[in-house]
């Protein structure tokens, strides 16, 4: 299928990440993008802070194996049924990774108004120790790292082109939180499609 196992192992104390920047060269990512925008059943969550609401500033989709329900943010996302490319996506992942994967959370950044906060995927179902596979696709936006204990030093800035799949894996959960920014100037899409095993 032509994967590559040419992964770069990024120095970050008490995380494990590695970077695969174009794993698959003969892949169409631009054609790959456009049609999972096209496909996806997206849909934009609100979030409260401060006791008003607001529309998260990206859409998301949430697919998988039947019984991999997933909780993020306070709510609970039943995962659509997996399509043929997402599946072909799942088996070039788990090739590349040596992982297994049930689930794959999609998040579409429309523009350079589009973000995520720092966060840490370590909800219960997802174990002590989670590998999560992260295939970016479309504009080039940083992954920031930074500490989840308050006053440790450290962080880690990360760009991530087209194409390119980032594993995270190890104690990066229990140590740091990451995030995309919104940039001050324009950009175009960006689709992340981060997959996952719930337990």
């Amino acid at each position: 299928m032509g994967e590559s196992a040419a992964g770069e192992c990024l120095a970050l104390e008490g995380a494990e990440l590695t970077l695969y920047r174009r794993p698959w060269p003969e892949v169409d990512t631009a054609g790959l993008l456009a049609e999972l925008v096209e496909a996806t059943p997206w849909r934009q969550e609100t979030i409260t802070l401060f006791g008003k609401t607001h529309l998260q500033p990206r859409l998301l989709s949430w697919c998988g194996d039947a019984n991999a329900s997933y909780r993020y943010s306070g709510k609970t996302y039943q995962p659509e049924p997996w399509t043929p490319l997402l599946d072909d996506l799942r088996g070039r992942l788990e090739r590349l990774t040596g992982a297994s994967f049930n689930s794959v959370l999609l998040n579409y950044y429309r523009d350079h108004r589009d973000s995520m906060g720092l966060h840490a995927d370590d909800e219960p179902e997802l174990g002590p120790q989670p590998t999560i596979a992260s295939l970016s696709l479309g504009e080039e936006r940083k992954l920031i790292f930074r500490p989840r204990a308050k006053g440790e030093a450290g962080k880690l800035d990360i760009p991530l082109p087209d194409g390119s799949v980032l594993v995270m894996a190890g104690q990066t959960q229990t140590n740091w939180k990451h995030g995309i920014r919104k940039l001050n100037r324009p950009c175009g899409p960006r689709l992340n499609l981060t997959f996952r095993q719930i337990i």
